[in-house]
């Protein structure tokens, strides 16, 4: 059965890093030294596990500067509450369709309701930019390479 949860010991993150690692270095190319970073000792890190097999992991954490955002000017943060960042969604292959990623953006917007995130922010691949217009993110500017790969940034307003 399907659960996620913030990966609150070192066996969680180990599994949600392992994920990311099989999904963005060994699959699409990701350089390792550019998928983990200063980030993840700060972040709030979420794995989705079936049983006792990690399946997607995805990261959350609080922007302390916008500026670096497309359009930061028009970031109202005493309107939404403080910025949050959505990152390394990832999904195993042999799991995908089957609502993980859908999980875990749930629990994403959640964890960040409960921290008091008002705006969350991602950079998303353009492959899956429907995804995350299906849950409700605008694409805001234009697209952009990260990692070698293309994406656009996408916010969305949390009630």
């Amino acid at each position: 059965m399907l659960e996620v949860r913030v990966a609150e010991n070192e066996a969680d993150r180990g599994a949600a890093f392992a994920v990311r690692r099989e999904v963005f270095v060994e699959e699409q190319g990701v350089d390792e030294a550019l998928e983990y970073d200063d980030h993840d000792s700060e972040a709030t890190h979420l794995v989705a596990v079936d049983g006792d097999e990690a399946i997607g992991a995805a990261r959350l954490r609080r922007l302390t500067d916008v500026a670096d955002l497309e359009e930061p000017e028009a970031i109202d943060t005493d309107g939404a509450g403080d910025v949050g960042k959505v990152e390394r969604v990832a999904v195993r292959r042999s799991r995908r369709g089957e609502g993980v990623g859908q999980a875990l953006m749930d629990a994403a917007e959640t964890c960040a309701e409960s921290r008091g995130l008002g705006l969350l922010v991602l950079h998303a691949q353009t492959r899956v930019v429907g995804f995350y217009r299906e849950h409700g993110y605008e694409q805001v500017g234009d697209e952009f390479e990260e990692a070698g790969i293309p994406h656009v940034e996408m916010r969305k307003r949390l009630q």
